[in-house]
C-alpha cells in the first residue's frame, strides 16, 4: 500500500521528475503515517499513438492507477480530501506542463497482502509503528499486535 502505476506518454518525466514525484508521492502517505516502504510507484511509459481517450488518440494523457491496501478511505468527505490531496501532489507535473490526467484508487483488502512473507501489523500497533521506524519489514510478536502507547480496557460482559 500504496502501489501507483503512472501510464505516461514517453518523454513526459525526466529522472528527476520521476524521482521528486515519487518522493512527493511516498511523503503524502509517510504523513498518514504509515511505513515509507508500503509506497511503490512505478512509471509504464506509453509510445506516442498508443493511447486513446474516448476513441481518439491523446499523446498527452497521464493515467495515475493507485491500488490501496494498507489504509481505506472511510466516507466521502475523507475520500474527497484524499482525491483532492493527490491531485494536489501530482498537478506540478501534469497541469503545469499542459497534460491531461485522471487518478483512480482502488482499496483491496488488507488481509490479503504481505510483504516479504510477513503480514502487515494492525493500524497504529506496536509492530507497524517499529516498521516506521526501521522502514523495512520483519517478523514480530503477538504482543506487538497490540495499540501502541496506553489504551483502555472496558468492563467486560458475561451471563
Amino acid at each position: 500500500m500504496p502501489l501507483w502505476k503512472i501510464y505516461h506518454p514517453s518523454g513526459a518525466f525526466s529522472a528527476d521528475d520521476k524521482q521528486e514525484l515519487a518522493e512527493q508521492i511516498t511523503n503524502v502517505y509517510a504523513a498518514v503515517p504509515i511505513p515509507r516502504f508500503y509506497a511503490v510507484v512505478i512509471f509504464e511509459e506509453v509510445v506516442r499513438g498508443n493511447c486513446f481517450v474516448g476513441g481518439v488518440r491523446n499523446d498527452k494523457f497521464i493515467r495515475f492507477k493507485v491500488d490501496q491496501i494498507a489504509r481505506t478511505l472511510p466516507g466521502p468527505i475523507i475520500r474527497e480530501w484524499w482525491m483532492r490531496t493527490l491531485d494536489e501532489v501530482v498537478a506540478p507535473f501534469v497541469k503545469a506542463r499542459g497534460f491531461d490526467w485522471e487518478i483512480s484508487i482502488d482499496e483491496t483488502p488488507f488481509d490479503l497482502w504481505s510483504l516479504q512473507g510477513e503480514l502487515p501489523p494492525p493500524f497504529e500497533s506496536i509492530a507497524e509503528k517499529r516498521w516506521v521506524a526501521e522502514n523495512k519489514a520483519s517478523p514480530y510478536t503477538y504482543p506487538e499486535k497490540l495499540p501502541a502507547g496506553h489504551f483502555l480496557l472496558t468492563p467486560g460482559v458475561t451471563g
